[in-house]
Formats: C-alpha cells, structure tokens, sequence
C-alpha cells in the first residue's frame, strides 16, 4: 500500500477547517554583518506569538541536499510524493491563465528575457517587464505556424508567458532553453528521443522566429522556454482526503497546480490582505484553503533581502485576521528556502509551523529557521505536513485493528 493509498483509506469527512499558507521560498540564510535570515529580521510578533503556542519544525521539500522547484514544493506539501507526481512548469502555467488546452498539446513556460549583441543572457527576467507590456508583445508572436504546428503565446504574469505548441506528433521529452544563469547563451532545444525530435526542431524555430523579431525591443528581446509538459492525470484532494479544497493564488502558475490536484480556484486580489479577505469571504464554503504567498520567492530570487523581509512583515500583520476565523487548524511554512543572498531556490529546509488545539507546543518564542532547528517537529518530510494537519483537525481514521 502507497502512502496515498493508505490515506485514502483513513480519511474521513469533518467540518473542522485547514488553512494551509505557504510562503514561497520562505527559508533564508543569514547575512554576514547581522547573522539573521530574512525571517529572523522581520518584525513578526503575531508570528512569533503563535510559535509558542504551535508545534514547529523544519520541513524538507523533496530530499536532504535536493534544490526543488516550486511545484514539486507545493505536491509534497498537497500530499503528493513529488518523485513519482512530477508535474511540468509549463502546463501548470498553462493551466493557470486558464487557456483551452486540447489532448496532445505541449505547454512550455516562458520568459522574456535580455541578450546582448553576442547573444548572451543579461536578464533572465528582462527586468521583470510589466504584463501588460508583456501582453502587447505576446500579441506579436502569438500564432505562427511551424511545420504544421500551430504556436499559441499567452502572458501569464510580469515577464512569464505561456507557449503552447498544438500538432500531431508532439512530445513533451524535450530539454529546456533556460541555462538558469546570466553570462551564458541560452540553450537549444534537444529531442531526448525519436519521437520528441519534431518538437525540439518546431521549438527552436520558434524561438529563431522569435528573436528577430524581438531584436529591436529593449528588455524583451528574447525567450527562454522551460517546463515543457502534457496534461497529467493525478487523484485529486477530494478523492484521497475527501476534502473540499479551494486555493487563492495570485499567480497563474499556483493556480493551475492547485487546479491539477482538484482545488477550485478562488479570487485572489492583488496583495496578501486581499488574499486574506477573500479567505473570509469564501471560509463557509470549504474545508481546506490554500492561500499562496509569492513575494517572498520573488525578492530572494532579485537578491532583495530587505524586501524579502519586508513581504514577511506584512504577511504578519495580516496573520491576526486569518486566526479570527478560528480555524481549527493552521500551517504556515514554506515550498522551499530562497535566500536572498543565494539569489535563487536552494536545499535547505523551510520553517514550519502547525497549530491546533491539539498540540504539544515545545519552548519556541520566535518562528524561525534558529527556532524551529530546536522545534518539537524536529525534521519532516513536506509530504508528512498534510496528513499531519489532517490528523490535528480529526480527518483521519485510526489504522489498523
């Protein structure tokens, strides 16, 4: 019996209420002149209140020493073991802008990117370029036709788009173009098999076509293409935990893998206070939320540290309102650690906190990554995380006789 199966068989339907946040790339390191992580730094009082009243820990998205992306970050915390449910960036992205994807097609997710005149990455972000900017520059390229195979181009959000490719004989078993570093040309696209060799010569026409015609834009004057994917066929949440799940994400990509796994997708607003409102608005509708932090992520990635500290901050400030609505229980941790001065995803473990009226809280006054080392969590694996809530809010059966 797999460990899906297992809970499949255990869980059970209650009206106790989950709140799951995830604050993308939540766990940091800490700087030389002050020895404290992002974390560490902020201001986090109702954080750090509710620490002592919580059981903390540190999680391991996917495995000691293993960089994961973000949506193998986010399976293992939904209850899925990332290894075997591997879900590509592309249709997630895909899926999240909520494009009509038909059998058969490949999603790949793009960014708009800078070269220079030798070709070589500057940006791998092209100055995360506004969407609406975006927008009116996918409109350029969307729609070409390359050797029978049909190019759709989508904005997502900022400087990431969606290009779908829709034609017989496609494959997903192709290599990205995204190097994943500046300094560098981007790569080609290659077939890993026979039949993927149609799609990696359609891709990297594609993106040919596209640079000339990009050549006179200043910041978006190319694309990086990764993720390459097809729709995947995963149980859903409601089928294996017999939850009512619901996410509120404010980027696309988040909500297409909470779409993946079965969650309906709930109005997210621009900032974490509109999350949380909406949170309100829908809370007597479901019995397990989703609420998706992206800042974080995304000022580790800049190397922004004060910034990074400062989406921490007003994410506290906004914790008070999540608690009023008395869940009975709440997970706050991460999908992966970015620190701000690694300027990208890393293997560390991610601070994780989960309340209930059930726990066995430890001595913690503070919620960090120095705290919850010595938390009574101790060190999970992030798939752990669900059925852990699961059993503080009384879903689960007992095993056995």
């Amino acid at each position: 019996m797999n460990s899906l199966d297992l809970m499949r068989s255990i869980s059970i339907l209650s009206p106790s209420k989950i709140v799951m946040v995830v604050i993308d790339g939540l766990g940091g390191l800490p700087l030389s002149g002050t020895g404290k992580t992002e974390l560490e730094s902020a201001r986090r009082p109702s954080l750090n209140a509710l620490a002592g009243k919580s059981e903390c820990g540190l999680s391991y998205p996917v495995g000691r020493g293993i960089t994961p992306g973000s949506a193998p970050g986010h399976l293992a915390l939904f209850g899925y073991d990332p290894l075997n449910c591997n879900v590509g960036r592309g249709i997630l992205e895909a899926m999240g802008i909520g494009f009509d994807l038909a059998p058969g097609d490949i999603a790949a997710r793009g960014n708009f990117c800078t070269i220079d005149s030798s070709g070589r990455l500057i940006d791998r972000r092209a100055g995360r370029l506004s969407t609406e900017e975006s927008s009116r520059i996918c409109q350029v390229l969307d729609g070409m036709l390359i050797d029978g195979v049909r190019v759709f181009v989508r904005p997502s959000k900022e400087h990431r788009i969606v290009v779908v490719f829709r034609g017989e004989g496609l494959s997903e078993m192709v290599s990205d173009s995204d190097p994943q570093q500046v300094g560098v040309l981007p790569k080609s696209v290659s077939a890993q098999n026979k039949e993927s060799e149609k799609t990696a010569s359609v891709a990297d026409k594609f993106l040919a076509r596209a640079k000339e015609i990009l050549s006179g834009q200043k910041l978006a004057n190319m694309i990086l293409l990764r993720g390459f994917s097809k729709l995947p066929c995963l149980p859903t949440m409601n089928d294996i935990f017999q939850l009512t799940p619901a996410a509120i994400a404010v980027y696309p990509m988040y909500r297409g893998l909470a779409k993946v796994v079965g969650m309906d997708i709930l109005p997210a607003g621009m900032t974490i206070a509109d999350e949380v409102m909406n949170l309100s608005r829908h809370f007597a509708d479901y019995d397990f939320f989703f609420l998706h932090v992206k800042g974080t992520d995304s000022a580790g990635e800049d190397g922004d540290f004060e910034r990074k500290v400062t989406v921490i901050e007003e994410f506290d400030q906004s914790l008070d309102d999540i608690l009023a609505l008395n869940p009975e229980v709440l997970v706050v941790t991460g999908d992966h650690s970015t620190p701000a001065i690694f300027k990208g995803h890393s293997w560390h473990p991610v601070p994780l906190l989960i309340y209930s009226k059930w726990c066995r809280p430890g001595d913690l006054v503070d919620f960090s990554e120095r705290s919850c080392l010595r938390g009574s969590l101790g060190h999970v694996d992030a798939t752990d995380v669900l059925p852990l809530a699961m059993a503080h809010a009384q879903k689960l059966n007992k095993f056995g006789a």
